[in-house]
């Protein structure tokens, strides 16, 4: 769905000048290709979806935050979209607002939870990807999901995009029953036998998905232990290094496509 390519606009803006001069380039509608027309008429329409709108010129940059009840993620997120301007979003939340914007769609997933059963992934998969298709922005924070291995493949299968970023909050388990406990937010199962049965829950579902972002390289394992502003520290540099570099690899990727 989508390409790591960047539109013509993007790729002669003074903030990329300089990228393009290192690497040689000029002008893209200088350099025909074998159709006749020029290269940076291409980048355009390559850059064009199904419905004809741009996104923004760029590929979403996503960073999966994951981390078990009380990690202290939600918290870190509101960190990150203040510094860096990315856009948050939180898979439950998601689900929650289209079950109250009363929508056939909504309708159907409050029956699948009062039946008990687990809400497809292919559709919490499909509110998210929705909800980035219709953002102004191009830099993602999506909270608490995968949750499995049923949810990450669903997400690369629809979506046909992988993670730039995995955040994963390490945290003890004695901290998060502690924090969740002491949040006062009057749920139900906020005591401490439906919290360590969560944890478990989470422990076995959520720790494959870690392990295999891990092995591909792409995994940030964060203390999780400390004050939200210790926390941020350890997340800041993450964030920082890949904004330094992504500009580049968007112009370089989408030169090297040709």
């Amino acid at each position: 769905m989508w390409r790591r390519v960047t539109s013509l606009s993007s790729l002669i803006s003074s903030k990329r000048s300089s990228t393009l001069n290192q690497m040689g380039i000029e002008d893209l509608s200088a350099f025909p290709d074998v159709t006749g027309n020029s290269i940076g008429q291409n980048v355009v329409a390559r850059e064009v979806g199904k419905d004809g709108r741009f996104f923004k010129g760029k590929t979403p940059f996503i960073t999966f935050v994951l981390g078990g009840p009380g990690s202290g993620k939600g918290t870190q997120c509101e960190k990150i979209v203040e510094n860096f301007g990315f856009t948050h979003l939180s898979a439950g939340d998601l689900l929650r607002r289209e079950i109250i914007s009363n929508t056939e769609y909504g309708a159907k997933i409050l029956d699948t939870i009062k039946e008990g059963k687990i809400v497809p992934s292919e559709v919490t998969v499909k509110l998210i990807r929705k909800e980035m298709e219709s953002s102004d922005n191009y830099k993602f924070l999506i909270d608490g999901f995968p949750r499995s291995e049923e949810n990450r493949i669903a997400f690369e299968r629809i979506t046909e995009a992988d993670p730039d970023i995995v955040l994963f909050f390490d945290c003890p388990e004695e901290v998060m029953v502690k924090r969740v406990l002491n949040r006062n937010q009057g749920r139900v199962d906020d005591n401490i036998d439906t919290i360590r049965k969560r944890l478990k829950i989470f422990e076995s579902l959520n720790l494959p998905v870690v392990n295999y972002y891990s092995k591909r390289g792409k995994l940030y394992t964060i203390n999780a232990v400390g004050t939200a502003d210790e926390i941020f520290e350890q997340v800041r540099p993450v964030f920082a290094a890949h904004e330094d570099h992504v500009e580049f690899e968007w112009v370089q990727e989408a030169w090297m496509r040709f």
